[in-house]
C-alpha cells in the first residue's frame, strides 16, 4: 500500500537560510502528488526543469504542464515588484503551492525553499517508497538576499577535481542560495584549463610528478603523478549548468605570481636572466613560489592570448586575475625587469606590479569586463574599475571601500574552510586556525568602520576552499560542512550583529539540515567530532592561532 504519511519536516521548515518571514505554518496541509500540474509562466523555465528533475525524480511526481488555474497546482511566476532575487512562496491546501519571484532566480530560490520545506526525502534520487506523497504545511515565506555576491571559491589548481565533482558542488552551493562559484584553475601546482593556443599549458602544466602530502613541512610525499584538467568543451558545460542554477562562476587566471605551472610549459614566461627557467617543473609543495612571470611584452601577449579563450568559455562579467603573494626577488634581481621599471619610470617593484595589474585591468575593460583581484594588487595604486577581493583580514576591503571600489570580502581568519573546525588533535591535517560552525556563524562582512556610501562597496562575501590538503571529494566535504551553511545564512538573511545572533536557533535548524546533507550524500563533520575514517593520525598540518597558515 502507498505510503501517504507526510514527510518528516522541521517546526517552520527549519530553513537554512533563514527567510526574511513566515506567516504561519497553518494547520492545513499541501500536498504534491500524480495529478498535480507546473505552471511554469515566461522566465520560470530552468526553475520549471530543475523542479522536474529534482523533486519529480525523489517522489515519483510527473508534475506536467499546466495552466495554474486549478487547485492542485505548483505555480510559477515573476512579478518585477519583488526583489529580483527575492520571492514569495505560498502554499494553500486550497490552490496548492505559488511561488513568485522578482526575475528567474528569485522563482529558483523560492524552489530550494519549497524543496527544503518537502523534507529530507526531497533531497533524494528516486522515492524512497513508491506513492510517498509530498507534503508540507499551509504557509507563506516572504525572502529576499542581502547580498548580491554570495560566493564559495573552489582551488581545483592544488588538488583537480574530476568534472562531475564541480557539477556536484554547484548543486551544493544551490541548495543553499549561494550564487558565485570562483573557480582558482591555475597555480604553481597545475593549470587546468585547456588553452587551444598553447596546448603545452595542459600537456606540460596540468600534472605533477609528485604531491607533498600535507602542510610543506611534513616529510611525507604521495609519490603518484597528480593531474587533470578541463576541456573547453567541460567548462562550457559547467557554466551551462551553472547558469540553469543561477550562479555565476568567475574565472582564476594567476597573474604574475603562482604562475610556476605555466613558467614549467612555456620557460620564456620566466624570468630567464635570472634563473635557467627551462628546468622549472610543475610545483610539488606549498607555499608562496618565488618563480614569477617577467614582466615583458611576451608575457603580455601570452595573457592576452589565454583571456581571449577565457572569456569565450565564461560569461561572468568578472575575471579574477590572482595578484597575490608576488615575490619581488627576482624582479629586483632582472636586468629585464629593471630597464622594464625605468623605461616607464616607476618608483619600484611594486609599481611594476601594479603596472602588470592596470594593463589587464584595461585589456579587461575594452572587451566588457572587470578585473578582481586579491588585496595585493592595491599596492602600488589600482585601477578605477578594479574590485578587490579581500583576504588578508578587513584591511584591503576597508582601504578599498573607502577608495571607491567594489569589495567582496572573504578574511582568511573567517571564512577559510581549510582551516580546521577544532582544537582537537584529531581534525584531520589541521591546519591555521580553529574556526567553528559558530565562529563562522557570527562573521560580519561589512566591518564597522564603513560609512553607508562606502559599505555599499561590499558586493557580498565570499567562503574559500584551497585544497592543498583536500585531495578527495571526502576531505573537501568535511572541511566544507557543516560551516558553508552558517555561511550561507550570513551572505543570504538580514542577521542581527554578530553577539546579537541567534546561534542555538541555527543549530537547532540544523539539525534538520543535516538530514538533508545526509540524503545528498555529503561527508560533513558530525557536532561531535571527525569520524574514524575522517581522520588522517600521522599526516602533519600546522595547527596554530594568532598567525596565518602560509601553507
Amino acid at each position: 500500500m502507498p505510503d501517504t504519511h507526510p514527510t518528516p519536516t522541521a517546526p517552520g521548515g527549519g530553513l537554512v537560510p533563514a527567510p526574511l518571514s513566515i506567516d504561519g505554518p497553518g494547520r492545513g496541509t499541501v500536498r504534491l502528488g500524480a495529478d498535480t500540474a507546473l505552471a511554469a509562466g515566461p522566465g520560470t523555465e530552468d526553475t520549471a526543469r530543475w523542479l522536474r528533475d529534482t523533486l519529480g525524480a525523489a517522489f515519483g511526481l510527473p508534475l506536467p504542464p499546466g495552466s495554474g488555474k486549478t487547485p492542485d497546482t505548483l505555480d510559477l511566476a515573476v512579478d518585477p515588484a519583488l526583489p529580483p532575487e527575492g520571492y514569495r512562496l505560498a502554499a494553500d491546501a486550497r490552490w496548492g503551492v505559488r511561488i513568485t519571484g522578482g526575475g528567474p532566480a528569485g522563482v529558483f530560490w523560492g524552489a530550494q525553499t519549497l524543496r527544503q520545506l518537502l523534507g529530507p526525502h526531497a533531497f533524494r534520487r528516486a522515492p524512497l517508497a513508491p506513492g510517498r506523497a509530498a507534503v508540507l504545511p499551509e504557509q507563506t515565506i516572504e525572502d529576499a538576499p542581502r547580498f548580491a555576491w554570495r560566493g564559495m571559491l573552489l582551488d581545483v589548481a592544488r588538488h583537480f577535481l574530476p568534472k562531475d565533482g564541480v557539477l556536484r558542488a554547484l548543486d551544493l552551493l544551490a541548495a543553499h542560495k549561494l550564487n558565485v562559484l570562483h573557480l582558482h584553475l591555475t597555480d604553481d601546482q597545475g593549470w587546468r584549463i585547456e588553452i587551444r593556443r598553447y596546448p603545452k599549458l595542459t600537456e606540460v602544466g596540468a600534472w605533477r610528478e609528485r604531491t607533498k602530502l600535507g602542510h610543506r613541512a611534513s616529510p611525507l610525499w604521495d609519490e603518484r603523478p597528480h593531474g587533470g584538467y578541463y576541456t573547453q568543451d567541460d567548462l562550457r558545460e559547467i557554466v551551462a549548468y551553472a547558469a540553469q542554477r543561477h550562479i555565476t562562476v568567475v574565472p582564476e587566471i594567476d597573474i604574475p605570481g603562482h604562475s610556476q605551472a605555466a613558467i614549467a610549459a612555456y620557460p620564456e614566461l620566466g624570468n630567464t636572466d635570472v634563473i635557467d627557467t627551462t628546468s622549472l617543473k610543475v610545483w610539488d609543495t606549498w607555499g608562496v613560489n618565488p618563480n614569477v612571470l617577467a614582466p615583458t611584452d611576451t608575457t603580455l601577449r601570452f595573457y592576452e592570448h589565454v583571456l581571449d579563450e577565457v572569456l569565450g568559455l565564461f560569461l561572468s562579467p568578472f575575471v579574477h586575475i590572482g595578484g597575490d603573494e608576488c615575490p619581488k626577488d627576482q624582479w629586483r634581481a632582472s636586468a629585464t625587469a629593471q630597464a622594464r621599471i625605468a623605461e616607464l619610470s616607476l618608483a619600484d617593484e611594486d609599481a611594476l606590479q601594479s603596472w602588470f595589474i592596470r594593463h589587464f585591468d584595461r585589456w579587461l575593460a575594452d572587451r566588457g569586463r572587470r578585473l578582481i583581484g586579491w588585496d595585493e594588487i592595491l599596492e602600488g595604486g589600482l585601477a578605477p574599475g578594479a574590485a578587490v577581493s579581500s583576504w588578508r583580514g578587513y584591511a584591503g576591503g576597508i582601504a578599498a571601500a573607502k577608495s571607491g571600489h567594489d569589495v567582496v570580502m572573504c578574511p582568511e581568519q573567517q571564512v577559510y574552510l581549510d582551516h580546521r573546525q577544532h582544537a582537537s588533535p584529531d581534525e584531520p591535517v589541521p591546519i591555521g586556525f580553529v574556526r567553528t560552525l559558530e565562529d563562522v556563524y557570527r562573521f560580519e562582512p561589512v566591518p564597522p568602520e564603513l560609512t553607508a556610501e562606502q559599505a555599499a562597496h561590499v558586493l557580498g562575501t565570499q567562503a574559500n576552499v584551497w585544497t592543498e590538503v583536500m585531495d578527495s571529494q571526502q576531505r573537501l566535504d568535511y572541511q566544507v560542512f557543516p560551516r558553508l551553511a552558517a555561511f550561507a545564512e550570513v551572505a543570504w538573511s538580514r542577521l542581527p550583529a554578530p553577539a546579537a545572533r541567534d546561534y542555538q536557533d541555527f543549530t537547532r535548524r540544523m539539525a534538520a539540515h543535516y538530514t538533508r546533507l545526509d540524503a545528498l550524500g555529503v561527508g560533513y563533520r558530525p557536532p561531535g567530532g571527525p569520524l574514524p575514517w575522517q581522520k588522517r593520525p600521522g599526516v602533519l598540518g600546522r595547527p596554530i592561532d594568532g598567525a596565518p597558515p602560509n601553507v
